[in-house]
């Protein structure tokens, strides 16, 4: 707290004693340091809504508290917890939502929750394109543009206000064809030319509709008009190279997440494919490289079959690519396990030898036994 308050300058809080007395009232100030000390031993406090007031709940100073937040929601309610998420988003970008900002800062802030809470398990509602079930297609995707954004934040080093920035560029660079885009995944026909002028139109529209709601953050705004440009400038809609490099990973994010997507026309690409994709488009760009290494060859909530012949969910990445860890669903003779048992596939007796798709699985399983089973997960 000490480096939050400058010598000289009003507080942005008030300062109590531990029995709220009254100190020292936001908007006043500290003359130097032996003031500050002196506050200190008489153990002055600041009222935590305060201090969100002040610096915004998503601020670095409450990343304890978030952690121990997300560590308390059980696995048993996971599944729900995505649901109420799914709605929340939804919520925020809505068309006709009056208070986007503040919907957008519910929205965010339970996403994140979930990502932090397990990223294995919130990578999984990605490569399985049946944890979307009937949910509207352009929020299902906005969010996981999000989650892959977020984990590749994550894994690049990103500071935390950065990846909230890139968490919120995510969620609304398709805010002007939310809808569209649920439409055109059960459409079968070509685009119209009106439909091709929303599309192209799209990054500065929806630059417009957040400046419109308030937002005031240059580089997010930035990062939703440019993340389809490219860098040899052949993108849209300036035709010039992307500015900053997230608006490049936005891209990455964008495209990789859509691979794995189904449609109308087309089946949902399978993860290998879709890295294959995505990194050949990137000709060896580090952003996407980042992106393919959070997720893994075998990215969480992939269903493969092992030498053994048994057959389970991928839990998370083991020490080398090529071997996650996967939790045991059903056995060599097809029956399921009552409580999965983990394999290291580093062994050549639990290797894997296919990639399956969950409707080639032999048993269905619930999304309650996958929550668990990838949280459950001993690595």
């Amino acid at each position: 707290m000490r480096a939050r308050v400058q010598l000289g300058m009003p507080l942005p809080f008030s300062v109590r004693s531990a029995d709220k007395t009254l100190l020292l009232a936001a908007g006043q100030m500290l003359r130097d340091e032996g003031q500050f000390d002196e506050l200190f031993e008489r153990g002055a406090v600041v009222e935590l809504e305060e201090l969100k007031a002040a610096f915004g709940a998503d601020d670095p100073l409450f990343a304890p508290r978030r952690h121990a937040e997300a560590k308390a929601i059980a696995a048993a309610v996971l599944p729900q917890r995505w649901a109420e998420c799914t709605a929340r988003v939804a919520a925020a970008l809505a068309p006709e939502a009056a208070q986007r900002l503040p919907a957008l800062a519910l929205a965010s802030r339970n996403l994140a929750l979930l990502v932090q809470r397990s990223a294995n398990l919130a990578m999984s509602q990605i490569v399985r394109p049946e944890a979307a079930g009937q949910a509207h297609y352009g929020i299902t995707h906005a969010m996981n543009a999000a989650i892959a954004c977020l984990v590749t934040a994550r894994t690049l080093g990103w500071r935390e206000d950065e990846q909230q920035r890139a968490l919120h560029a995510a969620l609304t660079m398709n805010l002007s064809i939310i809808d569209l885009q649920g439409r055109l995944a059960h459409q079968v026909s070509p685009l119209t030319a009106m439909q091709r002028q929303l599309i192209d139109e799209h990054p500065l529209r929806s630059a417009e509709m957040l400046e419109a709601d308030g937002v005031d953050d240059g580089a997010w705004l930035a990062a939703v008009r440019e993340h389809h440009e490219t860098p040899e400038g052949k993108g849209y809609p300036n035709r010039c190279a992307p500015g900053s490099e997230l608006s490049q990973l936005l891209r990455f994010a964008d495209i990789y997440t859509a691979l794995m997507s189904r449609r109308a026309t087309r089946a949902a690409m399978s993860t290998h494919d879709a890295a294959r994709e995505i990194y050949a488009l990137a000709e060896g760009n580090p952003l996407c490289q980042a992106l393919i290494k959070s997720f893994g060859v075998f990215p969480p909530g992939c269903f493969v079959r092992l030498a053994s012949d048994e057959v389970g969910v991928v839990t998370g990445n083991g020490d080398k690519a090529y071997h996650p860890r996967v939790a045991v669903l059903a056995l060599s003779d097809g029956q399921a396990r009552r409580t999965p048992v983990w394999r290291d596939t580093a062994h050549e007796a639990h290797r894997i030898v296919a990639l399956l798709s969950e409707s080639a699985m032999p048993i269905r399983v619930s999304a309650q036994a996958l929550a668990s089973a990838i949280d459950g997960n001993p690595g």
